[in-house]
């Protein structure tokens, strides 16, 4: 990574495709469930709710597969049980090659976060499977907010806990929807593009930075003291 142009006061990660790639799960989860209902879940679907906090991409899913029968709370429920659970019986977790690592050595000088549209239960779950439990300074999700990302207030309220301007911020995203937020929330946003699972068209262009991997995040000078 290049000298950054700033000095960053603090370092936010999103959660799904910068440090562990669950979206197969989700995928996987989703069609299950639309199943069990006799229903079809698709690409489209799938697209549908990229990005969204639970409670948007609860009404995405009870519009979509037709269900007046459950409500949204029951179908969030449902769907964040079953990636729950799939961290709690997969032999293989899918962390993301170097991310934990790379976040402990950003956590040694920089405070750090993590910003994610998830469920608090599946973030929680992945924090665990990370091994990163007191090494992260905040944890916040998009349902602590009105919206998830492109919305950048997810962005703005871990900015707002750790003390810190939107302006000293440096985001890590791997969608467009997430480059978007981190930008409309002021902040300077690098890209690391998940090969799994390739993001929409765009992000690149909008992005301040394109990395490679995520090994290779450098947020500049110290913000504090090293940690022991």
């Amino acid at each position: 990574m290049s000298r950054p142009l700033v000095r960053f006061d603090a370092v936010l990660f999103d959660l799904d495709g910068v440090l562990v790639d669950t979206e197969p799960w989700w995928d996987v989860v989703r069609f299950e469930f639309a199943r069990a209902h006799g229903r079809s879940w698709g690409t489209d679907d799938q697209h549908a709710v990229m990005g969204g906090n639970s409670r948007e991409w609860a009404a995405v899913m009870r519009e979509r597969l037709d269900l007046a029968e459950l409500s949204e709370d029951e179908i969030q429920d449902a769907i964040v049980a079953g990636v729950v659970g799939r961290y709690r019986t997969e032999e293989v977790l899918p962390v993301i090659p170097g991310a934990a690592e790379t976040v402990r050595r950003v956590a040694a000088t920089h405070p750090v976060a993590i910003a994610s549209s998830a469920h608090r239960a599946i973030i929680e779950a992945a924090v665990d499977a990370l091994g990163l439990r007191g090494v992260l300074d905040q944890v916040v999700s998009s349902d602590d907010v009105a919206a998830g990302k492109p919305d950048p207030g997810v962005y703005l309220l871990a900015a707002t806990r750790l003390g810190v301007e939107p302006a000293r911020c440096l985001v890590v995203e791997d969608s467009v929807n997430g480059v978007r937020a981190g930008k409309a929330a002021g902040m300077t946003v690098v890209l690391v593009p998940n090969a799994s699972v390739p993001g929409a068209a765009g992000a690149v262009e909008l992005a301040d930075l394109v990395l490679g991997r995520i090994t290779d995040l450098d947020p500049g000078p110290p913000a504090r003291t090293a940690r022991p």
